[in-house]
């Protein structure tokens, strides 16, 4: 591998190494590598080969204030979350915070890069592109003090609208009851549901002769394609199984819940805090809100209703949405314990 040296260097590695090791004088070896006798000086004083860093000895920021660098890093450190997430999230409380100026303050802080999860790296795959109203489905099992839940999640692959219910059960009536809340919550038309081959959305294939499956019965009620998973393919339905991850890991393998409604309620904030709050980089930061919106304007012969004025809770969300108390609730703590970390003492 080559030497790397700073732009400026009159000398490499092996005329400094000469230079330490000659008894020669400094007019002398000046004459023999074309320096200035000071450099000669200098390296005959150093240990060492490797030129010196240069810059201020305490580095810090003309664009951040000392409480806002404070915030950002441990914000960085609490979340751990990507730069441009950290960036969608930070600018509504600090206006004049840029990508490099982010950048840079988590390269000063040593926290730049985030740490590696073994396991937890899946191999990206592109996904081919489909018109808004493909939505992923699943179910998960979640735990209250009252009892078990299963947790009904559905995410247009395109959008990244998110939809979730709690049941009591996980059966085929639930599940075509929340296809059908699905489709009522949603303001444009979903054309393709994809779920595995669970009982709840499909009959087995020794059930031949059964009867048409509810869940399938729904689909064609409404004129949506019902697509199956690959058998022992689990990943085919990663992104509705990363936003199952998403909502456990913000609700509760966070928090304590004494009965039933207190998830419930979580829940209903949460996924209203991630459709009308969260800026996605795969959106080109856009919340699914917005990017909805924007598809209403560019192809409004695929929706049901106006979501500018239909989509629920807007006016309660309107207000916080894109702020950083918002995407406080989406990482799931409280945001008062929140601030007690993040805010710099006197």
């Amino acid at each position: 591998m080559g030497q790397v040296l700073h732009g400026s260097a009159t000398t490499t590695e092996a005329i400094r190494r000469a230079i330490q090791n000659s008894e020669e004088s400094l007019r002398a070896l000046s004459k023999r590598y074309g320096v200035n006798q000071k450099t000669i000086a200098k390296w005959k004083r150093r240990t060492s080969l490797a030129d010196l860093p240069t810059g201020p000895k305490d580095p810090h920021s003309t664009i951040l204030s000392l409480e806002e660098e404070a915030v950002i890093v441990a914000f960085r450190r609490h979340t751990l979350l990507p730069l441009d997430d950290c960036l969608y999230a930070l600018q509504p409380t600090i206006p004049h915070l840029t990508r490099s100026s982010l950048h840079r303050c988590l390269q000063r802080h040593g926290i730049s890069r985030l740490p590696e999860v073994k396991g937890d790296k899946e191999p990206k795959k592109k996904f081919k592109s489909y018109p808004i109203g493909y939505f992923h489905v699943d179910i998960a099992e979640v735990q209250t003090a009252e009892g078990k839940l299963y947790l009904f999640v559905a995410i247009d692959r395109t959008s990244k609208f998110a939809f979730a219910e709690l049941y009591a059960k996980a059966g085929k009536m639930n599940a075509a009851q929340f296809l059908r809340n699905l489709i009522a919550a949603v303001p444009y038309t979903i054309h393709t549901i994809l779920t595995d081959n669970g009982i709840q959305f499909t009959n087995r294939a020794c059930d031949q002769n059964a009867f048409q499956h509810i869940f399938d019965r729904v689909c064609e009620e409404y004129e949506i394609e019902h697509r199956l998973t690959k058998v022992k393919h689990p990943w085919t339905n990663g992104q509705v199984e990363r936003m199952n991850r998403t909502i456990k890991e913000a609700t509760v393998k966070r928090f304590h819940y004494d009965d039933h409604a207190q998830l419930k309620k979580h829940l209903a904030d949460f996924i209203d805090a991630y459709n009308f709050g969260r800026r996605l980089k795969t959106l080109k930061g856009l919340t699914p809100y917005e990017f909805i919106c924007k598809r209403w304007t560019s192809e409004p012969d695929r929706f049901i209703i106006d979501p500018i004025h239909q989509m629920p809770g807007l006016n309660t969300l309107k207000a916080l949405s894109g702020s950083l108390h918002y995407f406080v609730l989406l990482d799931g703590l409280p945001l008062s314990l929140w601030r007690s970390r993040v805010e710099p003492g006197p």
